[in-house]
């Protein structure tokens, strides 16, 4: 789908929101429907006419990746909407009310104000966003590519892990390696929480040393060609325990179950019960306290939402990850994480890193 089509589709969207015009702010939604990549911009789009701002850094970088649009050299911060509203005769302006920021709002909401009849800003919600939501093809191979990338990381570092190694230095050698393999840089900040420090989800690196017995969580991603990945294994050092075995052989059921279960039209909450509930069986239910899961594409954490809470249904084409985990303080963790893309009505997992069996390094 070129971006052209893109902008039609969210063009057709305009309607229900009843308005007439829309201001795109966020980095991800200004990369899928225009393809710059500059780190500033913004897009104006109206039924006819499609612009992008973004200043003299950018201009050319702008005019070459995104072809579809005239491309405007913002000068002097947010006059130049003024005058794109201005010159379209725009009155109700969608704008995305979960991207702006309450001085970007005040300040239009006080140039609109100077207009006679003054335009409206009409939040739209995740309008944009849901469009993203449905990979294309295209997307879906470069997808793989970065999670290939971040498979062959996962693989590698994990073999070489050895007590003594810090957290730092395991995460170092993990965007290290990714890099090497071709990604063009990390979907987040590399996660490596060894022995106690498993039973915190998102743990910052430190330099607390591996030990012989210790469960090391690795959650990490590349970013290739725009598009994220997202991996968790979860190693142990030395010979595991029996605890340390049964924590992780149920939430690899857990995760296992949900891959094999979930089928297209069942809503996130839906698809996170059926991990969940194995990890309630098990007794472990108030130890697993995140979602199931996210979307991902463009950004690290995008739509379908895989939580308890998350009501909206997840259709073919969408790519969600399936992350289970179980946290106990003073003791640990064991996460682990594949990448799914939900189609021909159930998943198909993308991440192929070792998890089966518990790799004991």
């Amino acid at each position: 789908m070129s971006h052209a089509d893109r902008i039609e589709r969210l063009r057709a969207r305009f309607e229900d929101k009843k308005i007439d015009s829309f201001l795109v702010t966020s980095a991800e939604n200004r990369a899928y429907f225009s393809g710059f990549r500059g780190t500033a911009g913004y897009l104006w789009i109206t039924p006819t006419d499609a612009l992008l701002g973004t200043d003299s850094r950018y201009t050319e970088q702008a005019g070459a990746q995104a072809p579809d649009y005239t491309v405007v050299r913002i000068t002097s911060g947010l006059e130049w909407i003024e005058e794109a509203a201005a010159s379209s005769g725009s009155r109700r302006v969608g704008i995305e009310d979960g991207d702006m920021s309450v001085s970007m709002f005040n300040s239009l909401k006080e140039r609109f104000g100077k207009r006679d009849p003054v335009p409206e800003l009409i939040p739209t919600g995740s309008m944009a966003t849901q469009l993203r939501a449905v990979k294309e093809p295209a997307e879906l191979a470069v997808m793989q590519r970065a999670i290939d990338l971040a498979d062959g990381a996962m693989e590698a570092v994990g073999a070489r892990l050895r007590p003594g190694m810090t957290e730092r230095e395991v995460a170092w050698d993990m965007e290290r390696t990714m890099r090497e393999l071709g990604a063009d840089g990390l979907s987040f900040e590399t996660i490596v929480a060894s022995g106690p420090n498993g039973a915190k989800a998102h743990h910052h690196p430190t330099d607390r040393k591996l030990e012989v017995g210790d469960g090391v969580v690795v959650d990490m991603g590349a970013l290739y060609d725009g598009y994220c990945s997202d991996i968790t294994r979860t190693f142990v050092l030395g010979e595991a325990s029996e605890q340390f075995r049964k924590v992780y052989d149920t939430v690899l059921a857990a995760q296992e179950t949900a891959a094999a279960t979930a089928r297209a039209g069942m809503t996130g909450g839906e698809i996170d019960g059926l991990a969940r509930a194995v990890i309630v069986d098990a007794g472990y239910g108030d130890s697993f306290g995140h979602s199931l899961g996210h979307g991902i594409g463009i950004a690290v954490h995008e739509l379908p939402g895989v939580g308890p809470k998350s009501d909206g249904a997840v259709e073919d084409g969408m790519v969600f990850s399936i992350e289970p985990g179980i946290y106990l303080t003073g003791w640990g963790g064991v996460r682990i994480e594949d990448l799914v893309v939900m189609e021909n009505g159930k998943p198909r997992v993308l991440t192929h890193a070792h998890k089966r069996d518990l790799v004991e390094v």
